[in-house]
C-alpha cells in the first residue's frame, strides 16, 4: 500500500472505557488503525478492539500504565512494529483522584495524579514527536491532549488537584504546538466539561451528573461520543490550520 493510500494510525491512551473508548470506536469507523491502551480493564479494551475490527478498522490492544516510562516506550515500539509511526496521538488516559478540598490532599495521591496526567502525557508527546517530526524524517502528525474545563473553572471544593494537572496540560499543548509547528505537527487539546462517564462515581460522587447537569447552559451533561466527535474533527484535515488551541466541549459551562 502506498503512502498516499495507507490507512492512518491513531494511538489512544486509556481506550478501554468512557471518552477513550468512544474516540477509539470513532477512529475505527473512520478507517484508522487504532492502538488503544488499558491499565486494568483488559476485557473492556478487547471489546473496543473487536468493535473497531467490525467497523472495518484495525486494532492493537496494549496493556500500558502511562505513569511508567518503560510502558510508554514499549507502547510506541509495539505500534512501530504493528502499524508503523502514528499519525495521531490522543492523550486520553488520566485520573481524577478523590474529591476533596486542598487541605485534605495527601502528597502520595497528588504525586500519583501528576505522574498519570502530566508526566505520562508529556512522555507520550515526546515519543510521538520523535516519530512524527519532519525534522527527524517523519511525515508530521497531530497530537490531541485531553484537558478539562476544570483547568479554567478551578475545581474549587472538589478537585483543585485535578484542575491543576489539566492546567499543566493546557500549557504543554500551547508550548509544544509552537515548538513543533514548523515540523509538520499540530498540537491541540479538547477540554470536556460535565460528561456522562464513570469518572464521577470513581471519584466518589455518583450523583454529580444529576446534581450539576441541569445547571449547564445547554441543560444536560454531555456524551462521550460528543467529545470523540470534537477529537476526530481536530485530527482531520478539516482542522489543518488549527494548532495551540484548547477547544471546550462543555455545553457552555
Amino acid at each position: 500500500m502506498s503512502e498516499t493510500t495507507r490507512n492512518p494510525v491513531m494511538i489512544v491512551t486509556g481506550g478501554s472505557k468512557g471518552i477513550g473508548a468512544a474516540i477509539s470506536r470513532a477512529a475505527g469507523a473512520a478507517g484508522y488503525r487504532v492502538a488503544l491502551t488499558y491499565k486494568h480493564d483488559a476485557e473492556g479494551a478487547e471489546a473496543v478492539g473487536r468493535d473497531i475490527e467490525r467497523a472495518g478498522g484495525k486494532a492493537l490492544v496494549v496493556k500500558a500504565d502511562v505513569a511508567v516510562e518503560a510502558d510508554i516506550v514499549a507502547l510506541f515500539q509495539a505500534v512501530d512494529s504493528a502499524f508503523g509511526a502514528p499519525d495521531v496521538l490522543v492523550n486520553n488516559a488520566g485520573g481524577v483522584g478523590r474529591l476533596g478540598r486542598v487541605e485534605a490532599i495527601e502528597a502520595a495521591m497528588l504525586a500519583e495524579l501528576l505522574a498519570i496526567n502530566v508526566t505520562g502525557t508529556f512522555l507520550c508527546c515526546r515519543e510521538a514527536v520523535r516519530r512524527m517530526s519532519t525534522r527527524s524524517g517523519g511525515r508530521g502528525g497531530v497530537i490531541v491532549n485531553l484537558s478539562s474545563l476544570a483547568a479554567t473553572l478551578g475545581g474549587a471544593g472538589e478537585w483543585v488537584h485535578y484542575a491543576a494537572t489539566k492546567g499543566a496540560i493546557d500549557s504543554l499543548t500551547i508550548g509544544l504546538a509552537r515548538e513543533v509547528g514548523a515540523e509538520g505537527i499540530r498540537v491541540v487539546a479538547v477540554a470536556p466539561g460535565l460528561i456522562e462517564t464513570g469518572l464521577h462515581a470513581a471519584a466518589g460522587a455518583p450523583d454529580r451528573l444529576s446534581r450539576l447537569g441541569p445547571g449547564v447552559p445547554l441543560g444536560r451533561a454531555g456524551k462521550a461520543s460528543e467529545v470523540a466527535a470534537a477529537v476526530m474533527w481536530l485530527a482531520s484535515p478539516a482542522a489543518a490550520y488549527i494548532t495551540a488551541a484548547i477547544v471546550p466541549v462543555g455545553g457552555g459551562r
